[in-house]
């Protein structure tokens, strides 16, 4: 094991594999949620299904074997809904084309990951913008999450209105998302895995789910799904879908980034001088799981703040991810339960809400006493689900926060990228919106 440097880092197998199992539990959760949310794009289920656990596999690999750090990477939430819902379903753009974007932004993030240029992105961004960014994010699966529990519904007056209580499977998302809020308030390791499977129990006996004939199978063919960005690659640039390329790109650059740095500050990982050793590395592990993501038929992948759960319990190196990697892989023959689970939206909704409150946390940071930082963290917030599109979200971000800077006179407190990303946004929401 000196591939990991075990003893370098003061650990052994036996805590590693604790702490891969522990993270394991608690991001488990995506393959069962992520074939769900892009099934509704009209995407084949088994396929998006394999294409995760693959995409997740890689990923992780490559980070634990590569980067030695314990952290996972799937398919991230808020951005499987953005490409499902948001692209797909609201712009009426074909789900191949989707992915298709997803590839380009893919093989840019690639590209970025071995130069020193995303170093400068990342500085060029403003904390502010970053945290307004997430926590929009938040909002817009936590609506579609309330909107699938049958909790809020369509109202042609107020737009939203509240659902109906009575119905079956609106009591059984209620349910389920208590169960599920209990579970975090004792920190149960896994408490979105188990609220879902204590929710799925529930629908059994209620007759609301029906548990498969068949557990385990071969895994699904992923045909349905596979190559189909590169044979539409020529439709995302006759479309111009720039704004989604660079909203995929940007969100899954700077989210990844600040994850990983905050799961290598609580494993004691970071340099002495606040660096983020074998940053390259760790960056291509998910640049390369995204790109592979799309070729073979599922949303952008990110890192995984569960890690944090994992490193908690001991893990300090990539053993951990190689051990995470290896219990997604074994999921492949477990389609048919997975399958079932994700036909009942009480059982995913509840993860959605819950999900969505946890990506608020960076509202904290935001300077709210500075009306230049704090409104272009709002307008992003809100604009996110009451536009439906985290593109348009970020665009009106860009756009305001250069602008204010101007206006105060501190037009030099903004980086130069942000000045051509303004005009760009400007020419975008005239010429080409969603």
């Amino acid at each position: 094991m000196n591939l990991f440097s075990l003893e370098d880092k003061k650990t052994n197998v036996r805590t590693e594999v604790v702490a891969g199992l522990t993270t394991f539990m608690t991001m488990v959760y995506i393959v069962v949620v992520n074939p769900a949310i892009l099934q509704q794009a009209g995407m084949d289920f088994g396929a998006v299904f394999v294409a995760t656990i693959l995409a997740t596999v890689i990923a992780t690999l490559i980070m634990g074997l590569f980067a030695n750090y314990p952290i996972a990477i799937a398919p991230g939430m808020g951005l499987n809904a953005y490409f499902a819902y948001s692209v797909v379903g609201q712009s009426g753009i074909r789900w191949e084309v989707a992915l298709g974007a997803v590839l380009v932004a893919g093989v840019l993030f690639v590209l970025l990951s071995v130069t020193s240029f995303r170093e400068q992105l990342i500085k060029a961004i403003p904390d502010s913008l970053k945290y307004g960014i997430t926590a929009g994010i938040g909002l817009f699966i936590a609506f579609i999450g309330l909107k699938s529990a049958g909790i809020i519904v369509g109202d042609e007056v107020n737009l939203v209105g509240l659902g109906d209580f009575h119905a079956p499977m609106t009591i059984l998302s209620l349910v389920g998302l208590f169960l599920t809020l209990v579970l975090f308030t004792f920190r149960i390791p896994g408490s979105l895995f188990i609220g879902m499977a204590l929710t799925a129990l529930i629908g059994g006996m209620s007759g609301l789910f029906v548990s498969p004939t068949t557990w385990v199978t071969a895994p699904p063919s992923l045909m349905p799904t596979l190559g189909a960005a590169v044979i539409s690659l020529p439709e995302v640039f006759s479309q111009g879908l720039y704004a989604v390329i660079f909203a995929f790109l940007l969100v899954t650059l700077f989210d990844t980034t600040g994850t990983m740095i905050g799961v290598a500050e609580q494993a004691g990982l970071m340099g002495k001088d606040g660096s983020f050793p074998r940053m390259r590395s760790a960056l291509l592990a998910d640049s390369i799981g995204m790109t592979a993501g799309a070729l073979m038929g599922t949303s952008p992948t990110s890192a995984y703040i569960e890690s944090s759960t994992g490193v908690a319990s001991g893990g300090r190196t990539g053993l951990t991810s190689v051990v995470v990697s290896l219990l997604f892989l074994c999921m492949l023959f477990f389609a048919p339960v997975v399958e079932a689970v994700a036909g009942v939206p009480a059982i995913t909704a509840p993860a959605l809400i819950i999900v969505g409150c946890f990506m608020m946390g960076g509202l904290a940071r935001v300077e709210w006493g500075r009306f230049d930082e704090a409104f272009p963290a709002f307008i992003v917030m809100i604009s996110m689900p009451l536009t439906f599109s985290i593109a348009t979200g970020i665009a009106f971000g860009f756009i305001t926060y250069p602008l204010l800077k101007i206006i105060q006179g501190r037009f030099r407190e903004v980086h130069p990228l942000l000045y051509l990303f303004m005009v760009l946004f400007l020419l975008q929401l005239i010429f080409l919106p969603e």
